[in-house]
Order: C-alpha cells, then structure tokens, then sequence
C-alpha cells in the first residue's frame, strides 16, 4: 500500500471531529486539510488549510478532495446519510483510503446493523462496498469504538446525573466497550500508519468495559450526597415501543436514540467487543480513573 501523507478531514468542528483533528496534526505525520460545509463559521487552527464545499456536491467535494490521499469523516448524526457523495468526490479524486463516519457500535453484529439508527450507515457501507467491487480504485476502514465514556457521561447518555433519575437497562450489569475521543484520534491516526493491515475491514477498539451499574457506583463514590432514583427498564420493552412507533411514522429523534441504548445494553448486540485492534493502533487503553475524574468535574 502506498503511503499517506495528506489527509482531509470532514466533520472536523464537531464533539468528535476537534479531538480527531488534533490527533492527527499532533502526530506530525500529515499534511492536514479541513474540508467544511459552505456557509459554515467554524474556525480552525491557522496551521490547517481549509476549503469549504458543498458537502451536496460531488463536484465540489472531489475538487477539495484533489491530492489528498486519505479522507476522515466525522459527520454527526445528521450528516451521515450523505457520505456517498464524499465516498464518490473521494472515488473520483483519487483519494486511495476513506474512514467514513462510524465510530460507534458493531455494526458487523446481526442484530445491531437491523437497528434502524443504524441505517445511514449501513447504507454507505454497502455503497462504498459496491463500488469497489465495480472496480474503484480505494480502501476503506470502518472504525468501531462502543459509547464515548468522557462524553457519554457529560451528555447525561450513558447515565442521567443532572436530574438524578437515569434509566438503567437489563440491571444495569451489562458489560460494554467504552473509548475516550482521544482515544478515538488515536486509532485514527493508528489506521492511517496501517494501510495494510486496515485495508477494507472494521477495526475495533476500546479503552475499556464498564457498565451502568459501575458507573453509578464511582458516581455515589465522588458525590456520596447526590440522590439518585434510577428507573429500571427493560432494553425488549424499549426495542418493541420504539418497533411499534416506527411501523405508524413516527419516526421521533428520542425513537431513533431509544435504539442506541438497545444496541449498547441489550444482550446479544454485542455491546462488549470481542476482539480489539487496539495493540496494533497504538492504545494501551485506561483506567476508572477516567469515569471517577469525570464525575468530579460533574458533580463537585
């Protein structure tokens, strides 16, 4: 495989897309491009070159694309139906590796890639897929991560700690894989050293495996005065709502997140990884220490 030097980065202002970009300019390896929607005022690090595009472009996005070796995509949930049009500007530039925006569950288990969250995902694999067996000449890498556990907790996603009453699934015991967004950079610019052995496969990494219930447990430890009431919930009950809502049109965005927790708590969706890519990508993972330190900056 030949060697990545320049590599663009979409999506590159976002929750995941900044600590991405930093791991990849602090690396030294890269010559790195932001490629930004049009119209977008988010503002980068004079050291980066950035080129707005309409991401709805194929044209537009291809002439940003021109010279770059390796694309990163880090769209959020909104923009991630539309990376077949950075898929075919990347085809068409050239571009010889594509890590389309994943970063998340284990979109090869059977029962996770039906998740209808998933589905724009799904969809830009197969078309990535299709094209290469039509004779594209790139690559890819899909990136699986589990649940962010820096940002998972400040969001509230993982457990609810601003109200005090988070919902814990199937017991709350249920092991799952967890990676800090640094972490997450780092597999990045990991694959990026690694052409051959990533080449059109799912890497999989994690920092480590907690649960809901070990996660509340370091939260009563940091803040032994905090009162919690969580409200247990069945992950069958939520998937059969969310199914029966689906199948009116009620398509809701607390419908489609309802499926994310199905897919990271529920047995069988493989919410625990099975094996790891992490040796190779240079994680060495970490602690608890990072749950506890985040819930002192929470709750203190």
């Amino acid at each position: 495989m030949p060697v990545i030097n320049n590599v663009a980065v979409v999506g590159a202002s976002g929750s995941l897309g900044a600590p991405v970009l930093s791991a990849i300019i602090n690396s030294g390896k890269f010559n790195v491009t932001v490629v930004s929607r049009e119209g977008s005022t988010a503002t980068f690090s004079p050291s980066v070159k950035v080129i707005r595009a309409d991401y709805t472009s194929v044209e537009s996005v291809a002439a940003a694309f021109k010279g770059q070796d390796a694309v990163v995509s880090t769209v959020g949930s909104h923009g991630l139906a539309g990376q077949t049009v950075f898929v075919d500007a990347a085809i068409a530039a050239g571009v010889k590796r594509i890590l389309p925006s994943e970063f998340g569950s284990d979109l090869n288990n059977a029962l996770t890639s039906k998740l209808p969250v998933h589905a724009p995902k799904i969809a830009v694999r197969k078309h990535i897929e299709e094209k290469i067996k039509a004779g594209a000449d790139i690559t890819y890498t899909y990136v699986n991560n589990g649940a962010f556990i820096d940002w998972g907790l400040e969001m509230g996603f993982l457990l609810d700690w601003k109200e005090g009453k988070p919902k814990i699934y199937d017991g709350g015991e249920q092991l799952f894989s967890a990676v800090t967004l640094a972490s997450v950079g780092q597999a990045v610019v990991g694959v990026l050293g690694h052409l051959d052995e990533t080449k059109n496969r799912t890497v999989y990494i994690q920092d480590m495996t907690t649960s809901q219930s070990r996660i509340l447990e370091i939260a009563k430890k940091v803040a032994p005065t905090k009162k919690w009431e969580p409200i247990y919930v069945k992950t069958s009950d939520i998937k059969k709502d969310s199914d029966e809502k689906m199948a009116k049109g009620e398509v809701t965005i607390p419908t489609i997140i309802s499926y994310l927790f199905v897919g990271l708590f529920g047995e069988g969706y493989g919410g625990q990884f099975e094996k790891l890519d992490n040796d190779l990508l240079g994680l060495t993972g970490k602690s608890e220490d990072v749950i506890e330190e985040t819930w002192k900056k929470l709750l203190l």
